[in-house]
């Protein structure tokens, strides 16, 4: 039992470390012609991240910074309340509020990566001929999957 709660503090480390890295990276559509990249922030040519996004005010894109956000503060919050849990719980109780948190931090990134796949994958929105995904994007639904089957063992986990 204890291996496996350190093996799902681990895994829930790392997702809050993905979300961090996917939320700030700025390399969620890649341009197949030329170095560019587009991001949640900014728009990077050549390595260099200075130029402002074309569809920076549009709402849609404005909801997909606003729900990562959410979702690494709810991921933040599910590990300390765990860790919280873990030595204050009585035995054979549940990890209903961590599991809770963390479920809502799935919602928040599955409300948001569709979001930003609806409106700017594939370079629709982005001006870009040919393009990609980049590992920001890959990076988010990774988690996506990751913070669902943490919410999950939470909720089914009791302490022993």
């Amino acid at each position: 039992m204890l291996v496996l709660l350190a093996g799902i503090f681990v895994v829930h480390i790392a997702s809050v470390i993905m979300l961090f890295v996917s939320t700030i990276a700025n390399v969620w559509v890649v341009s197949e012609d030329t170095k560019a990249s587009v991001g949640l922030w900014k728009n990077c040519t050549n390595g260099i991240c200075e130029g402002a996004l074309s569809y920076a005010n549009e709402d849609a894109l404005k909801s997909v910074q606003a729900f990562m956000i959410l979702s690494i503060i709810f991921s933040v919050i599910s590990l300390v309340v765990f860790v919280f849990q873990l030595f204050t719980m009585e035995k054979g109780n549940r990890f209903f509020l961590s599991g809770a948190t963390m479920l809502v931090c799935w919602l928040c990134i599955m409300v948001g990566v569709s979001i930003y796949t609806h409106h700017y994958a594939n370079g629709y929105g982005t001006f870009f001929q040919k393009s990609h995904h980049g590992y920001s994007f890959i990076l988010t639904w990774i988690c996506f999957c990751f913070s669902f089957i943490i919410g999950i063992l939470y909720l089914v986990l009791r302490k022993k």
